[in-house]
C-alpha cells in the first residue's frame, strides 16, 4: 500500500489570478516580502499496488489522463509515510 500527494499548481506562463488576490491581499494586513503566490491543489490517493514502480505508473497515467490540465497545469508527486 502506498500513499501519494499529487501537488497541481498553474504553469508559470499562465496567470494565476487567485494567487494574485491572495497575495494582494496578505501584503494589505502586513505580509511583506512574498514576491510570488501560486494556488493549486494536493490530491491524496492511497493504491493498493505491489511495488513503488507500479504505483509511480500508475499516478503519472491518472494525472495525464484525467487530474492535471496538461495545457495548464503541472505536477509532481511524493510518496508519504501513513501515520499511525
Amino acid at each position: 500500500m502506498f500513499k501519494v500527494k499529487i501537488h497541481v499548481v498553474p504553469k508559470k506562463s499562465i496567470a494565476d489570478p487567485q494567487g494574485s488576490a491572495v497575495k494582494d491581499a496578505l501584503g494589505t494586513i502586513g505580509f511583506s516580502g512574498i514576491e510570488e503566490l501560486r494556488i493549486g491543489k494536493i490530491v491524496e490517493i492511497k493504491l493498493d499496488v505491489n511495488n513503488r514502480k507500479n504505483a509511480e505508473i500508475m499516478i503519472e497515467e491518472m494525472c495525464e489522463k484525467l487530474i492535471v490540465n496538461p495545457l495548464i497545469e503541472e505536477y509532481s508527486f511524493e510518496f508519504v509515510e501513513e501515520s499511525i
